[in-house]
């Protein structure tokens, strides 16, 4: 039981980094690299990586130059 607990947490802690990620894309009106990503969220160079990694893998960002992201505009 308890080990479910953790991991519902851990599910919640990496959506809420996902979603600081996709905010500061979202604000930014030049595509960012992961280092900027990093210095506008304040979260680890890895975390930012998963995120930018799940992110672009719904759909949300994209690339439109190499290691340079975006937010999709709808």
């Amino acid at each position: 039981m308890l080990f479910l607990y953790i991991q519902s947490l851990t599910r919640r802690d990496n959506m809420e980094k996902k979603e600081l990620v996709l905010k500061a894309l979202l604000e930014s009106e030049e595509p960012l690299r992961p280092g900027d990503v990093v210095e506008k969220t304040g979260l680890s160079k890895e975390d930012v990586d998963k995120a930018i990694k799940k992110l672009k893998d719904e759909g949300k960002i994209e690339s439109p130059k190499r290691c340079y992201y975006q937010a999709k505009r709808a």
